[in-house]
C-alpha cells in the first residue's frame, strides 16, 4: 500500500508502507526465531547430558576406570535424574521469584561447572555427585524454558514454538551418540575416552549464557510484576503493534482475575480444581516415562549388545536411534497444531507399546538368530517414531500450557519432579531388572504400564489446540468459581438445617 505526503519542498514524496510493515514483521519473527534457538540450547544441553552416557558407561565400566557394577551404572546415570527431580521444583519457584531469563542464565552457569566435575570425577562418589548438580541445572531447564516459550508465542505458532525445546533435547542426543561413535573409533581402545565424551557439554553450556543475555525477559511475567511498560516493549519486538497492544490487555485481563486468588501454596491443594489440575499434569509426566523410552536412550548400547552386536557396531546403531528421535519431531511439530493433543498422545503410547511388545517376543523366539539384533535395532527406531513423534512433544508443551498463571511455577515444578522421580527409578531399576529376568520380561512390564496410559489420556486429559493460554486459564477459574459456589450453596443448607434443628 502507498500513500502520498508533502515534503518541506513542496514535491510529492510517495512511502510504500506495506514494504516497511512487511520489513518489520520480518525483523519481529526472526527475533523470536533467535530467542527460541537461544533459550533451547538449556534442552541441547539435557539431551546431551542424558544421552552420552548411553556410549560412556562401557568405557566407565572397566576395571582401570571405574569399575562400574550393574547397580553402580544404574546409579551413575540415575543420580542426574534424582537431582532433575528436585531441580524442577527449584527451577519453577526460582523461575516465578526472579524471573525466566535470569534463571536460565544461572542454570547455564551450574551446566558448566558441573559437566567439569563429571568430565575429571576420580572415582564413582565424586561422579554421582557432579552428576546430581548437574541434574538440578537439567530439571530447572526442564520447567522454565517450555514456560518461557509459551509466554513469548503467539498462540497460534505456540505448538511449534514450544516443542522447539523437544527438538533440541532429541538433538542433543542425537549429537551425544554421533560423538559418543567418533571419540570411540578415533581412540579405540583408550580407557579414558567417557572423560571428552562428557568434557564437549561445555560448549553449549557457555552458548546459552552468553545467548540468553541478550534475550528479554517473559511478557507475561514482566506484566505479573506490574511492569507493563516492560511487557509491552517486549511484546512489540515479537509481535505487530496492535496485536501487541491486544495481546497485553488479555495478560491484564488475566492477572485481574488471578489477583483475585492469593499466590497458590503447597495449601491449596485442598481444593478438587487444583488438584485435579495437577493429578493430570503429573498423569501426563509419568506417561511421557512409563513408556520405558529412557531404557533405550540411557541403555540402548547395552541393549544391542545383548542382541548380538559388538560394541563399536552397536554405538553406530544408536546414531540410527538418533537421527530418527530428530526426524519423528520434526514431524511432531508439524502434526501439534494441525490435529489435538490428546489423539496424538494416545496415538503414540498405542505405537509405543506395540514396539516393546514385539521387541518382547522376537527377544523369545529368536534369540541367537543372526537376524535378531538387525530387528532389535528396527523396533528401537519404530518405538522412538511414536515417542518423540507423538509422546513427548505432547508432554513437554501440555505442561506448558494446562496450568493457570499463578499456580504454573508451583504446578510445572510438581509435575517435572514426578517426571524425573519416574525417570530416575527406569534409570536405576533398568540394569538390575535387565540382569535379573532379561530384556523381554522388563519390556512386558513396560507395555502393562501403557496400556494404563492409554486408559488415563482416554479419561481425564484434556484438549488445548488452538486456544490461547488466557482462554485456558479463563476455563480454570470457571471451574474455580462453580466450586465456591458450590460451597456457598452447602453452607447456607447446613444453616437452615441448623435452624430447624434448633
Amino acid at each position: 500500500m502507498k500513500s502520498k505526503e508533502d515534503s518541506d519542498d513542496g514535491k510529492i514524496v510517495t512511502i510504500n508502507k506495506k514494504s516497511s510493515t512487511s520489513k518489520k514483521s520480518f525483523s519481529q519473527k526472526t527475533f523470536l526465531r533467535l530467542i527460541t534457538l537461544v533459550s533451547t540450547f538449556g534442552g541441547l544441553l539435557y539431551g546431551y547430558d542424558t544421552g552420552v552416557v548411553n556410549g560412556a558407561l562401557p568405557y566407565m565400566s572397566r576395571q582401570d576406570q571405574l569399575d562400574l557394577t550393574p547397580f553402580t551404572q544404574g546409579l551413575v546415570t540415575s543420580s542426574l535424574l534424582f537431582g532433575a527431580a528436585f531441580g524442577a521444583i527449584l527451577g519453577g519457584r526460582l523461575s516465578d521469584r526472579k524471573g525466566r531469563r535470569k534463571t536460565i542464565i544461572s542454570v547455564a552457569c551450574v551446566f558448566l561447572i558441573a559437566t567439569l566435575g563429571c568430565s575429571f570425577a576420580p572415582n564413582v562418589p565424586i561422579m554421582v555427585m557432579s552428576r546430581m548438580v548437574l541434574g538440578l541445572a537439567v530439571g530447572a531447564t526442564s520447567v522454565t524454558v517450555p514456560a518461557f516459550l509459551a509466554e513469548m508465542a503467539p498462540a497460534e505458532r505456540r505448538g511449534r514454538l514450544v516443542t522447539q525445546n523437544e527438538l533440541m533435547i532429541v538433538s542433543g542426543q542425537l549429537f551425544a551418540y554421533v560423538f559418543n561413535a567418533i571419540l570411540a573409533h578415533t581412540f579405540g581402545e583408550s580407557g579414558y575416552v567417557w572423560r571428552y565424551m562428557l568434557f564437549i557439554a561445555t560448549l553449549p553450556a557457555v552458548f546459552l549464557w552468553l545467548g540468553m543475555l541478550i534475550v528479554p525477559e517473559s511478557p507475561r511475567w514482566l506484566a505479573a510484576k506490574g511492569r507493563m511498560g516492560q511487557a509491552l516493549n517486549v511484546l512489540r519486538k515479537v509481535r505487530r503493534e496492535e496485536r501487541a497492544e491486544l495481546e497485553l490487555n488479555e495478560i491484564k485481563q488475566a492477572i485481574e482475575e488471578e489477583s483475585k486468588i492469593k499466590k497458590a501454596t503447597f495449601k491449596d491443594l485442598k481444593f478438587p480444581f487444583v488438584r485435579r489440575i495437577i493429578f493430570i499434569g503429573i498423569g501426563i509426566a509419568v506417561i511421557q516415562q512409563i513408556t520405558g523410552v529412557n531404557s533405550i536412550m540411557y541403555y540402548g548400547t547395552e541393549i544391542l549388545k545383548d542382541s548380538g552386536f559388538s560394541t563399536g557396531a552397536a554405538l553406530i546403531g544408536n546414531i540410527a536411534n538418533g537421527v530418527i528421535s530428530v526426524l519423528a519431531t520434526f514431524v511432531g511439530i508439524a502434526l501439534l497444531d494441525r490435529i489435538g493433543r490428546r489423539k496424538m498422545l494416545f496415538t503414540g503410547l498405542l505405537g509405543t507399546s506395540t514396539s516393546l511388545l514385539l521387541i518382547g517376543i522376537f527377544s523369545m523366539t529368536l534369540k541367537e538368530n543372526a537376524v535378531l539384533p538387525f530387528i532389535i535395532l528396527g523396533l528401537t527406531v519404530l518405538f522412538l517414531g511414536f515417542q518423540q513423534g507423538a509422546v513427548s512433544p505432547v508432554t513437554w508443551l501440555m505442561q506448558s500450557e494446562i496450568f493457570p498463571m499463578h499456580l504454573r511455577g508451583l504446578a510445572m515444578g510438581m509435575s517435572i519432579f514426578c517426571l524425573f522421580t519416574m525417570n530416575f527409578l527406569v534409570g536405576l531399576l533398568f540394569p538390575v531388572l535387565f540382569a535379573a529376568i532379561g530384556l523381554s520380561a522388563t519390556f512386558f512390564i513396560f507395555v502393562g504400564l501403557g496400556i494404563l496410559a492409554m486408559i488415563f489420556v482416554k479419561r481425564y486429559v484434556p484438549e488445548t489446540k488452538g486456544r490461547t493460554l488466557e482462554e485456558i486459564e479463563h476455563t480454570f477459574h470457571l471451574h474455580e468459581e462453580r466450586y465456591f459456589e458450590r460451597k456457598k450453596r452447602q453452607l447456607k443448607r447446613n444453616k437452615r438445617m441448623q435452624k430447624m434443628n434448633s
